[in-house]
C-alpha cells in the first residue's frame, strides 16, 4: 500500500467516524429509567451527558459506563445555561432526551396538595422545555437532531387519584406534539416514549412516600416493565435512521391492558 493510499484511507475512516458519531444528553440520570438510557447508549458507543441533581450517583455511574457527569437541575435556568455552555465546549449533541420527571401523592382533587402539583408542572413539563429551549439552536445546526421526551401512559388517559400527574403528563404530551410540528421544518425529529407500570427503585416510593404503600402498586402484578425495558425501547428509537421518527410509542406491561385494568395475581 502507498503511503497516499494510506492517508485516504485514514482519512475516509475518520469521515466515517465523524458522521456516525452520535451525543445525547440524559437528564434524570441519577436512577431509574434515565440511569438505564445512559447504559444502553453508551453501549452503543455514544457519548453521553448524564445529567440529574444527585452528583454522587453521577459519578458513580461515570465511572461505571464513561458517560459524562453533569450535576444539574432541570428546573433552574442557571443551571440549564450552565449545561448548555459545558456540552458545547465538549463538542455538543445531536439528541436530547428529556426522562426527569415524577409524580408526587396521589389525592384527589378535592383534597389536591398546591405544592404537589407546582413540583409535578415544575419537573415534567417547565423542565422539558427549558432543556429544549436552550438546545435546539444545536440540534437544528447540527442537521439532524433529535428530541425524545419521557411521558406517560398518565398522559394519554386520566384515572382517579391522578389529577396533578395526569395534567403534568398531558401537558408534556401536548408540548411534545406541538414540538413535532414547529420543527419538522428544521430536520429535528421529534419522539414520544410513554410507559404504564414500571417498576423502579423510586419512582413509587417518591410519589407516596412509603415503603409499604409503594409495594403495593406492583404487588402480584406478574412481569411489570422494568427500567431496562424502557431503556431499551428509547434507544432503538433513537439509534433508528434519522428519516424513521417513531412518534409515540406507548409501552406496558402485558398485564396492563388500560391504565384501569391491571392484572395481579394472588
Amino acid at each position: 500500500m502507498t503511503e497516499g493510499t494510506d492517508n485516504a484511507g485514514t482519512a475516509n475512516t475518520a469521515a466515517a467516524d465523524a458522521k456516525t458519531a452520535k451525543a445525547a444528553l440524559v437528564t434524570g440520570a441519577s436512577t431509574g429509567i434515565g440511569e438505564a438510557t445512559v447504559r444502553a447508549l453508551r453501549s452503543e458507543g455514544w457519548t453521553v451527558f448524564a445529567v440529574a441533581r444527585r452528583a454522587d450517583r453521577l459519578e458513580a455511574l461515570a465511572a461505571e459506563t464513561g458517560a459524562v457527569a453533569l450535576p444539574a437541575d432541570v428546573t433552574d435556568d442557571a443551571d440549564v445555561a450552565r449545561l448548555l455552555d459545558e456540552v458545547t465546549r465538549a463538542g455538543g449533541i445531536d439528541t436530547l432526551i428529556n426522562i426527569a420527571g415524577g409524580a408526587r401523592g396521589a389525592d384527589r382533587i378535592a383534597g389536591a396538595k398546591t405544592e404537589d402539583w407546582e413540583w409535578m408542572f415544575q419537573v415534567n413539563v417547565l423542565g422539558s422545555m427549558k432543556l429544549i429551549r436552550a438546545f435546539l439552536p444545536m440540534l437544528r445546526a447540527g442537521g439532524e437532531g433529535t428530541v425524545l421526551n419521557l411521558t406517560s401512559t398518565a398522559g394519554l388517559g386520566a384515572y382517579e387519584g391522578g389529577g396533578g400527574y395526569n395534567a403534568a403528563k398531558f401537558a408534556q404530551h401536548a408540548l411534545t406534539g406541538a414540538l413535532r410540528l414547529e420543527e419538522a421544518e428544521h430536520n429535528v425529529r421529534v419522539i414520544e416514549v410513554a410507559p404504564g407500570l414500571v417498576q423502579t427503585e423510586e419512582f413509587a416510593l417518591n410519589r407516596l412516600g412509603d415503603q409499604d404503600a409503594a409495594a403495593k402498586v406492583y404487588a402480584g402484578v406478574e412481569k411489570p416493565l422494568t427500567a431496562e425495558d424502557v431503556a431499551d425501547v428509547v434507544r432503538y428509537a433513537v439509534v433508528a435512521p434519522h428519516h424513521i421518527n417513531l412518534d409515540q410509542i406507548v409501552i406496558r406491561p402485558v398485564a396492563q391492558a388500560a391504565n384501569y385494568k391491571l392484572i395481579r395475581k394472588a
